[in-house]
C-alpha cells in the first residue's frame, strides 16, 4: 500500500495528540494530498470533535478550509470486532495518500491493533520526568543500568512484530516533549538529555513539539490550526508566529514527506 498511515499513541491523556495530529492532518492537505482521519477513541472523541468543529466553521462560510475524510471508532468489549471495524474504516480510507490515527490515553486491544498499522508511531509526552515513566520505569534516578522498558515501549515492540509478520512493514518510532513551558529549565535540559540517550536503546527518534499556548485552546472551538490564516483571515500575533515556527520545526523532523514544510505561510 502507498499510502502512509500515521498513529498517535500513549497510554496517557493530556499530551495534546489531537492538537499535535490535526495540525499535521491540515499540513498534508495544504499540500494536495487527500487525507484520512481515524478516531480509535471516539467515545471521549477530542480529534472528532476537532473535526465536527472544523467541519462546523466550514459549512457556516469559511469554504476555503480543507477537510479530511474522518472515521470515528467506538470501542467494543469484543476484540474481533474492534478488529473488523478497524479495518472496515481503513478499507474505507483506501484512496488517502495518509491516514492519520489518533489513539486513547489508555491501553486496550483496539488501540493495540491500530498501533500495529503504523508506519510513523509519534507519542508525545510532557515536559516531566513523570511522563517518562511512558517510556522506562526509572528505578534509580538516571542510571541507565536500572533502566527497565515501560508497558507501552513492550507493546509497541509487540505492534513492530505483529507488523514485520502481516507485511514485512516497519515502524519509524518519534517521541516528543510536547505542552513545553514556555520558559527554559534545567529540567527540560536534563530530560531531552535522558530521551536522546534513551532513543537508541529504546528504538525511537527524539523531537520537540509545541510550548503551552492559550491559542491552541482557542482554536479548537472553530476546529481550525495555525495553519488556516490565509484561509479565515484571522489575526496573528507574536505567539502565533512563534508556534508556527515550532511547527515547521516539528514536520522537518518528522520527516513524513519529501517536501516537509509549512504550505500555509
Amino acid at each position: 500500500m502507498s499510502k502512509k498511515v500515521i498513529v498517535f499513541g500513549n497510554e496517557k491523556g493530556g499530551t495534546g495528540k489531537s492538537t499535535l495530529a490535526m495540525h499535521l492532518v491540515v499540513n498534508l492537505l495544504n499540500q494536495g494530498h487527500k487525507v484520512g482521519t481515524i478516531d480509535v477513541d471516539a467515545k471521549q472523541g477530542t480529534f472528532s470533535r476537532y473535526i465536527e468543529n472544523r467541519t462546523r466553521t466550514h459549512d457556516e462560510g469559511e469554504k476555503n478550509i480543507l477537510l479530511p475524510t474522518h472515521r470515528p471508532i467506538f470501542f467494543s468489549g469484543n476484540a474481533e470486532e474492534n478488529k473488523k471495524n478497524f479495518s472496515i474504516a481503513m478499507d474505507s480510507l483506501l484512496g488517502s495518500d495518509y491516514i492519520v490515527v489518533d489513539t486513547p490515553g489508555h491501553d486496550n486491544d483496539l488501540s493495540r491493533f491500530a498501533h500495529s498499522f503504523a508506519d510513523i508511531l509519534i507519542t508525545p509526552m510532557n515536559e516531566s520526568f513523570i511522563d517518562l515513566d511512558l517510556l522506562v520505569r526509572l528505578r534509580d534516578s538516571l542510571n541507565k543500568s536500572e533502566l527497565k522498558p515501560s508497558s507501552y515501549a513492550e507493546m509497541v515492540w509487540e505492534q513492530k512484530k505483529n507488523k514485520a509478520v502481516r507485511n514485512r512493514g516497519s515502524i519509524d518510532w518519534i517521541v516528543l516533549i510536547n505542552r513545553m513551558s514556555n520558559i527554559a529549565s534545567k529540567n527540560r535540559q536534563e530530560l531531552e538529555k535522558v530521551l536522546i540517550a534513551l532513543s537508541k536503546r529504546i528504538g525511537f527518534r527524539f523531537a520537540k513539539g509545541f510550548k503551552e499556548r492559550v491559542i491552541f485552546r482557542e482554536l479548537f472551538l472553530s476546529g481550525l490550526t495555525l495553519l488556516d490564516k490565509n484561509a479565515t483571515g484571522m489575526q496573528i500575533s507574536l505567539s502565533h508566529i512563534a508556534a508556527r515556527h515550532e511547527l515547521a520545526d516539528l514536520i522537518e523532523a518528522l520527516k513524513i514527506t519529501s517536501d516537509e514544510k509549512i504550505v500555509a505561510a
